[in-house]
């Protein structure tokens, strides 16, 4: 049974920032922020034609800045959250004469700063129509994203990432900036945002939110943060830490992600290479370690149906697929009660004696040259996901047939 080979499409510049487009169901769509000092960046709209094997893309100015996180919110196609880096500059030069403009490069560096912003976009009404007719068309003459407001407030810092919420209707989200964890509402069709409430990290040193996680299980009013070496929860409804896992990593956390099918389960990578499952309820220790990976790893990905199946991508330049059986919510091959799992309760009468499937490696992707900076789920089709590496290169791959018949049949 031979798979099909994945399909690359390359851009022009760096980029490091990716997500599917996830209030879109049908198609297999996933949106790309790109890394550029010189030039414009810009968000690739990529779709992917499954019959046919091909990719169709659409491309958008976003004049702002450099892209370094990139959120698509789940209940309007075109809405989008970016947090990018803008250059501030004060050349008082240039209010006292024309003549001195050409003298403020040399003041240029002591005085400008670059600061993480982070803001609500809208794309274009018609970005959708006639876009497949000519491909290229988008790339040459593209359209600018509308702002629709900036979820900027300058007194809690840079922003390192906005999260939506789940499952949500795209009214609340959160942003992480520096050690601080608001929560905005969004109003009037989201050009206007509003702080509703913060948490605050608190300790010894200049401590920053790397990464979060919005938890879509206890009515979405849990989030879980990376800082540094330790892993955080926290209550929304309070805005207060409910659990911590201090070193759960040897160096940086970077990424995190929430087990679909069970509400305690959390998956975490950082710098030491590895990934790790936790059960939030006893955080001792780790409930599954993973060493794959060979540098750092950047991103962790649940299947949103499949939980068995998880998705890492690293700076060793690898993606690699995992079949997590033996911690999911199908350990004998069918759905088993979270609760019946954990609190050792009587296991159906078939599962008794039978050992839990194996864990494994299903498949390592090598098609990067680069680090491998983020993996996606599609949010049209579970089989399927997409991975961008440093040099713009976004793969797009398929779980391999035979694993999907055995989790299907």
């Amino acid at each position: 049974m031979e798979d099909d080979a994945p399909v690359i499409y390359g851009l022009e510049f760096q980029a490091r920032a990716l997500t599917a487009q996830t209030a879109e169901t049908d198609a297999v769509r996933f949106l790309v922020g790109t890394q550029s000092l010189k030039f414009d960046n810009q968000i690739h709209i990529i779709d992917f034609d499954d019959e046919n094997n091909i990719i169709n893309k659409n491309v958008l100015l976003h004049q702002a800045g450099e892209i370094w996180h990139i959120g698509a919110s789940p209940a309007d196609k075109a809405v989008l959250t970016t947090c990018y880096n803008k250059s501030e500059s004060h050349c008082f030069l240039l209010s006292v004469a024309p003549f001195a403009a050409s003298l403020c490069s040399s003041f240029f560096s002591s005085d400008s700063r670059v600061v993480s912003c982070a803001a609500v976009w809208r794309m274009p009404s018609d970005w959708e129509t006639g876009s497949h007719e000519s491909p290229d068309e988008s790339a040459h003459n593209p359209q600018t994203l509308e702002l629709l407001c900036h979820l900027d407030d300058s007194t809690h810092g840079n922003a390192a990432c906005v999260l939506w919420e789940p499952m949500g209707d795209g009214k609340r989200v959160i942003s992480l900036a520096d050690n601080h964890a608001l929560l905005w509402d969004l109003q009037e069709s989201s050009t206007q945002a509003t702080v509703s409430s913060t948490a605050t990290l608190e300790g010894k040193g200049q401590l920053k939110f790397t990464s979060g996680k919005w938890s879509p299980h206890h009515n979405c009013s849990q989030l879980a943060t990376a800082n540094d070496t330790a892993i955080r929860g926290w209550d929304l409804r309070t805005m207060s830490q409910i659990y911590c896992i201090e070193n759960a990593h040897g160096q940086l956390v970077r990424d995190l992600d929430f087990n679909p099918n069970r509400q305690y389960y959390l998956a975490s990578c950082g710098d030491d290479c590895k990934v790790k499952f936790w059960d939030v309820r006893s955080v001792q220790e780790p409930v599954k370690t993973l060493e794959e990976h060979s540098h750092w790893v950047w991103s962790v990905r649940y299947n949103h149906s499949h939980d068995q199946l998880v998705l890492t991508a690293s700076s060793d330049s690898r993606l690699i697929l995992s079949n997590m059986v033996s911690i999911s919510s199908e350990p004998f091959g069918h759905l088993v009660d979270d609760e019946e799992l954990s609190e050792g309760e009587e296991l159906h009468q078939e599962d008794k004696g039978k050992e839990p499937l194996k864990d494994s490696v299903v498949s390592t992707y090598e098609e990067h040259e680069d680090s491998v900076y983020a993996a996606e789920w599609s949010s049209a089709d579970p089989w399927l996901f997409a991975s961008l590496s440093y040099d713009g290169r976004l793969v797009i791959n398929r779980v391999p047939r035979a694993l999907k018949y055995r989790i299907l049949l």
